[in-house]
């Protein structure tokens, strides 16, 4: 069951037969004040998807070169789309769990058996890891509106997050792209 934060704190008071007590309402009062910056990464990410995924997978060719050769798990044309297509599919379910501030959609859908499925495909971790670390990079990077013009060249793309500390923010999606990475390794 995919529950965001505010279904969690129902749940979890109605399986105490209790209301929901003054830390949960305070957790759900911060959950709502920090909307916007929320809203706003959610979007950073999303906007940037597609660059964000090609970087990463453009970053692991880059850092191994045997996977664009004959027998690499880049090669031919429909091993990379699908490199891109499963990195597109992780990242937007840990754009989800950011969202609703969850990650049992991400554990669930995305993350139950990868590691086995990929075992199974063939497909090397190590570089699954490593594009996971750099989707999560520039995912951050997005996040905390560091990204520069000389990193980003003719692609770069100023999102103007919200205004303030996003360091809770940004260690909540770091904790999701870590999820990720853990399920792989």
């Amino acid at each position: 069951m995919v529950l965001d934060a505010f279904s969690r704190s129902v749940v979890a008071a109605d399986a105490s037969t209790a209301p929901i007590g003054t830390s949960g309402i305070g957790e759900l009062k911060k959950f709502i004040a920090e909307g916007n910056k929320r809203l706003d990464a959610v979007n950073a990410i999303a906007s940037n998807a597609s660059c964000i995924v090609s970087d990463a997978v453009a970053g692991i060719v880059c850092e191994n070169q045997g996977l664009i050769q004959a027998g690499g798990n880049c090669y031919p044309n429909r091993r990379m789309a699908a490199c891109l297509r499963d990195g597109e599919i992780l990242l937007r379910y840990v754009t989800y769990a950011l969202l609703s501030g969850d990650a049992s959609v991400l554990d669930d859908r995305a993350l139950n058996g990868l590691k086995e499925t990929y075992a199974a495909l063939g497909v090397p971790t190590t570089s699954s890891v490593r594009a996971v670390q750099i989707m999560k990079a520039s995912s951050l990077a997005h996040i905390n509106d560091t990204n520069t013009e000389a990193a980003g060249g003719k692609r770069f793309r100023k999102m103007g997050s919200a205004q303030g500390d996003c360091s809770a923010l940004t260690a909540e999606a770091a904790s999701y792209f870590d999820r990720v990475i853990s399920a792989l390794s």
